[in-house]
């Protein structure tokens, strides 16, 4: 089992292959495409995140001490942005996903080529993250 640090560590190994920013957001978008499909069952609004630009569904569930998310957006960028976190973030334990650093987000340089509005959905698809782990380890 990969630790979220392993991830990121491979994450930023993956973007430094790319010479420029056209490479790395349709590598982004490439990442979306691969994102497992989230059930339809869980596309309601209860799953979107709030104050999101796109709609952006995240589910969690827990399963033998670990959160699996799942989630889709209406956005290939924005879907990109969130397969990314479900990889780094998925199949960990609770208080790990609440802890994580989640240093490779300024490592890949992904922060500053986001408009503000999407910067901003970024952190609130982390926070919406972490929430749902602090949530589970109760």
């Amino acid at each position: 089992m990969e630790t979220i640090k392993e991830i990121q560590e491979e994450i930023i190994e993956e973007f430094e292959m790319f010479d420029d920013w056209m490479q790395k957001y349709e590598y982004l978008i490439d990442l979306g495409k691969d994102l497992a499909v989230i059930d339809e069952k869980h596309k309601v609004d209860d799953n979107l995140i709030k104050g999101c630009q796109s709609r952006v569904w995240l589910h969690a569930e827990k399963k033998n001490g670990r959160i699996i998310y799942t989630a889709d957006s209406d956005a290939i960028m924005t879907k990109g942005i969130i397969a990314i976190l479900v990889r780094v973030l998925s199949n960990q334990a609770p208080s790990e996903i609440a802890d994580a650093n989640l240093k490779f987000i300024n490592e890949i340089g992904l922060k500053e080529q986001l408009s503000p509005t999407r910067a901003n959905g970024l952190l609130l698809m982390i926070k919406q993250i972490k929430l749902f782990a602090i949530a589970f380890n109760k």
